[in-house]
């Protein structure tokens, strides 16, 4: 669902990451390894933009060959969630805090993902907005 597949390219600097899903996405390290280190925090930022931009946040699109698929934190994920069903339902960040009884700060810090948050308050968030947050745990 947001397993994001990036593309390695090799430059005379090091490794270019790109994502097909992401297009403002651009990082980048010293080797392969380094890059994808980079990666969730390149893709984090990323997903800032669109809520700076108050834009849906895409779904990832199976990986081709060639790319590697990220696998995001729970946390993440569950921003990601959130923030897309407040954009379904036509919701600000000011709104989403008068549903919730929390200030202005505490709200922005949900949606940011720069910002670590509480997974309980996430998943109260999302049930709030009719929303179940589902975990399962898989063979890496």
């Amino acid at each position: 669902m947001y397993h994001y597949a990036l593309r390695f390219e090799q430059t005379e600097a090091g490794i270019a990451v790109f994502c097909r899903d992401l297009p403002e996405l651009t990082s980048y390290g010293k080797d392969i390894e380094h890059a994808l280190q980079e990666a969730v925090d390149a893709i984090e930022t990323t997903l800032s933009i669109y809520v700076d931009q108050r834009r849906v946040i895409p779904q990832a699109s199976a990986a081709r060959a060639g790319e590697q698929a990220i696998y995001l934190p729970v946390a993440t994920v569950a921003k990601i969630e959130l923030w897309n069903a407040m954009q379904e339902q036509g919701m600000r960040k000011a709104d989403l805090c008068r549903l919730l009884g929390i200030s202005p700060p505490q709200g922005d810090r949900l949606v940011d993902f720069l910002h670590p948050s509480k997974i309980s308050t996430l998943e109260q968030a999302l049930g709030k907005l009719g929303r179940r947050l589902m975990v399962y745990a898989e063979a890496a």
